[in-house]
């Protein structure tokens, strides 16, 4: 791959070759930003640069592994090895193992996900004798994580009187307890969060100023990909890290900043230009993913939002489809017309089901697709659903593993003690972990001592159960520094007792977990081979840091299976399919919240999330609502989603609300105007007054009709509905009476509905309208 710059456009190829100073690569979507990330730090080594002095830092191990690969076919494996490349959390994590002793943690801190970090609060809520329906652990979680990402700790938590006014207002007074508690118990666990990986990062450069210069000499090249998605913390560190040499590479594109709940500013890459002043701007506009249609009816769309930098993204590709927009009566009505569509695409153009996404934004949305797919035997898989690494035996394991490396490992201690059972009940337990809390020490401290063990009140049979378990662990613990990654963990997963309690009972249930065991061992037996091939350490420790550290997207395993994808909007990102629906388009659900309270700025974060579901599509895509919708099982109104609106409305088709009974086949979808080629070649998303009038109209119109329809809608009198009539329903939508039983006031009806199946309904209560 020596011509690799020939294989970029010019504006690409700008981005790459010129290396030096800081450089704000805005990459519109589908424009080939990994390959110019990629391609750029290829160039630095083909020139020479040292792979140890370039730092590159991503958003998924999945993303930085890629990346490795392409530049290892450039420059070589043996370069490609020594680059500092992964995620924000991967590097400074390594950075801290590195400098662990000066801020007082053991090199082989343990790192604490997030059911781990739950576990130790509920723990600690508990202990506290708090009310968890008030603090409740995942709402607790998400606060402290807002403030570690703005560098408050504990100490400056609890003096800083906003904060905690807030909490008194939010029935919290003792947050700042709990948070402090919370790191107390860590620091004596040697263990971290992710937060506190960032926090301890910033903690660590601002505290010790030679740590911190070494690595800005060290690092003579930064690039950062995604960095509209960088919140407060991880900026501030990239900034120290660029302050000597401002070789900074940013690369992203504020479009398609939509993480703001995690603590992502948009303004991080919105006000680069402040940072530094002297930077140059690439921008990679060319869209090689969607249709012409696709990438303009965006365009039009997200040049509402005024917080943007600017840029005309375009396409090449063929112009394609207009946007279908569907207006289903409920929303039950709206998952059969999806599916619908689905066949109908399947049967007439022969796509796989692998090609379609349902986009929604909200997870509980997706039980009416479920169901809808389901009975038309359609086969899907939900995005983000649990992670193989999050599966009970599998956190087991992983917890014997983590004790083995890190004995002070509150959390890995109590998961195994007593699994598989020993008998050492929660009693024991809570009388062990009480007497650690209050002689600040670990568990582990505690259990580990016989003195220490009968000043918690342990009995002498309790004791020796304990102490076997405590020998155990430390003959496991004392093979981790010669034994091989894949020995050991088999060696653990066998003598601990857990291989068995699986095997003895052949329930389908422990099967299943047997098999997830064994793949686990797969994936190190994995690891061993690779790392011995690559000459890199292979031992338990360094497989569980890989572990500890994967993200969503690294633990979305690809299938071969042919499926139909479901997924939130947020799920989507980085992601591209044929066919696209986004669903749910409706006020108040996307754009999500009541839109009389959305700020400026969530409104505009609300769109840029619109803009990435849109930009998802390859080649067709259709936007859906219901007018009709249950809400804490009330049948509410529903009004269409504004920004279905701000679409130019050259780019949308309006397909009738509802598959009628009586209508054999749909119209055909028209394509876009070969004429609007022309405007390809200019800004794109400046409308006219006039479509915008039209559209406009048409939307209240649609509003005006269907609020009318939702609140005067009435069955016709029961005695005249008769077989082979065509009757409309309030839920279900028009359907045709297939047959009539009995007589009033007991006489039903058996009505085929195209979009909800075959109902057999009391007619006193049903409220069916003859229609024709």
């Amino acid at each position: 791959m020596n011509n690799y710059l020939e294989e970029l456009n010019e504006a690409q190829r700008d981005a790459v070759i010129n290396t030096e100073g800081p450089s704000l690569v805005i990459a519109g979507a589908g424009s080939g930003k990994t390959r110019v990330l990629t391609y750029r730090i290829a160039h630095l080594l083909k020139n020479g640069v040292p792979p140890s002095s370039v730092l590159a830092l991503t958003f998924t191990n999945k993303a930085a592994r890629e990346m490795k690969e392409r530049i290892a076919k450039i420059v070589g494996s043996q370069t490609a090895r020594y680059l500092w490349m992964g995620t924000f959390h991967s590097i400074f994590a390594r950075i801290l193992r590195s400098e662990a002793e000066i801020i007082g943690y053991p090199s082989n801190f343990t790192i604490y996900d997030t059911q781990d970090t739950k576990s130790l609060l509920k723990t600690i809520i508990k202990s506290m004798k708090l009310d968890d329906k008030t603090y409740k652990p995942g709402l607790v979680y998400n606060r402290m994580s807002a403030a570690k990402n703005n560098l408050i700790t504990p100490v400056a938590y609890q003096q800083n009187s906003q904060i905690r006014e807030a909490d008194q207002a939010a029935r919290l007074p003792r947050l700042a307890e709990v948070y402090s508690e919370y790191a107390k118990r860590c620091k004596n666990a040697g263990a971290m969060d992710f937060d506190d990986l960032l926090l301890q990062t910033n903690l660590l450069f601002k505290n010790h100023e030679d740590i911190l210069k070494k690595y800005q000499e060290r690092f003579k090249y930064i690039l950062v990909d995604e960095y509209q998605d960088t919140n407060f913390s991880q900026y501030l560190i990239v900034k120290k890290l660029a302050q000597d040499h401002e070789n900074i590479c940013v690369v992203g594109d504020d479009a398609q900043s939509i993480y703001s709940f995690r603590g992502a500013k948009i303004e991080n890459i919105l006000n680069f230009r402040k940072d530094y002043p002297e930077f140059n701007t690439y921008k990679l506009e060319q869209n090689y993913r969607s249709t012409q249609t696709i990438v303009d009816a965006a365009n039009s769309l997200i040049q509402k939002n005024k917080r943007q930098l600017p840029k005309r993204v375009f396409s090449e590709n063929a112009t394609g489809e207009k946007i279908q927009v569907i207006g289903a009566l409920t929303d039950n009505e709206e998952g059969y017309l999806v599916a619908n569509e689905i066949i109908d695409m399947r049967m007439n153009h022969q796509h796989r089901y692998a090609d379609f996404a349902i986009l929604y934004r909200t997870n509980a949305q997706s039980r009416i697709f479920e169901e809808a797919l389901r009975k038309r035997n359609i086969p899907y898989k939900i995005y983000g659903g649990l992670s193989f690494y999050q599966r009970k035996e599998i956190k087991d394991l992983l917890a014997y593993y983590r004790l083995t490396i890190n004995v002070k490992d509150d959390e890995a201690f109590k998961r195994v003690i007593n699994y598989p059972a020993r008998g050492i009940g929660n009693t024991t337990m809570t009388r062990l972990e009480t007497y650690a809390v209050q002689n600040n020490q670990s568990i582990w401290e505690i259990a580990s001592n016989p003195d220490e063990c009968q000043m918690a009140g342990l009995n002498a049979g309790t004791q020796r159960k304990v102490a076997e378990f405590i020998h155990m662990i430390e003959g496991f613990a004392g093979q981790l520094a010669s034994a091989e990654s894949y020995e050991l963990a088999m060696q653990i997963a066998s003598d601990s007792g857990m291989l068995k309690e699986f095997y003895k009972d052949k329930t389908p249930e422990n099967l299943s977990r047997y098999e997830n065991v064994q793949e686990l061992l797969n994936a190190i037996q994995d690891f061993s081979l690779n790392a011995k091939e690559e000459g890199r350490p292979n031992q338990l420790n360094h497989f569980m840091e890989e572990v500890a550290l994967l993200t969503d997207q690294d633990t979305d395993k690809e299938e071969d299976f042919d499926k139909v994808t479901l997924m939130t909007v947020h799920s989507s990102k980085g992601l591209e399919f044929k066919n696209v629906f986004i669903v749910g388009l409706e006020e108040n659900l996307f754009p999500s919240g009541f839109s009389g309270t959305l700020t400026a700025p969530e409104l505009e974060e609300e769109r840029r999330l619109f803009y990435v579901a849109l930009t998802r599509a390859e080649q067709n895509a259709w936007l859906s609502f219901a007018k009709q919708r249950y809400r804490w099982g009330n049948l509410e109104f529903c009004n269409p989603s504004r920004f279905i609106g701000e679409i130019d409305e050259q780019f949308l088709y309006f397909k009738s609300g509802g598959l009628q009974a009586h209508i054999p086949r749909r119209e055909s979808v028209p394509t876009a105007k070969e004429e609007t080629r022309g405007a390809r070649r200019s800004p794109m998303g400046i409308r006219s007054q006039q479509g915008n009038e039209q559209l406009g109209k048409r939307l209240t119109r649609l509003n005006e009709a269907s609020r009318q329809n939702a609140a005067a809608f009435t069955g016709s009198d029961p005695e005249e509905i008769q077989a082979g009539m065509f009757v409309e329903h309030q839920r279900f939508g028009r359907g045709k009476v297939v047959a009539i039983e009995g007589a009033m006031p007991d006489r039903k009806a058996k009505v085929f509905f195209p979009n909800a199946g075959e109902k057999h309904l009391l007619l006193k209560f049903a409220k069916l309208k003859i229609v024709e």
